[in-house]
């Protein structure tokens, strides 16, 4: 009988990548911030009546659309608040902050070992908080 039972449990869910979407306020503001200070690099710009709306952006697989806020929800409202996008790499953490660092960027927190391993932290200009983790072995 317990075969039967495991038998009908459905299958668990497997996904294989996770892609964000962020909506930000000032768009180039942002693309500056995650290509020049953090290191993605643009894979694609997505243009409506020859505006910038929205930017695809990569790091090794990791994707981020980022996208100008277009104001229908008010442009003073909070963002990122209780939030956080952690991402993991193979790369030395602690050069990638003192990269980060030198380019103008500001830590909220300096790389540290923790329960997860060696990671530092950062917020975007919109208030969305990155962890930049070192993978875990």
């Amino acid at each position: 009988m317990t075969d039967q039972t495991e038998r009908s449990q459905p299958e668990s869910f497997r996904a294989r990548e996770l892609a964000a979407s962020l909506t930000v306020n000032d768009l180039e503001k942002s693309l500056a911030f995650y290509t020049d200070i953090l290191g993605f690099t643009i894979d694609r710009k997505h243009e409506r009546e020859g505006i910038l709306m929205a930017v695809s952006l990569k790091a090794g697989v990791v994707r981020l659309l980022i996208n100008r806020d277009n104001g229908a929800k008010g442009f003073d409202r909070v963002k990122g608040e209780g939030f956080s996008l952690m991402l993991t790499t193979g790369q030395n953490v602690d050069e990638l902050a003192a990269g980060i660092k030198g380019r103008g960027g500001t830590l909220l927190s300096e790389p540290a070992d923790g329960p997860g391993g060696r990671a530092f932290r950062l917020v975007d200009p919109d208030g969305f908080r990155l962890v930049i983790a070192a993978e875990r072995k």
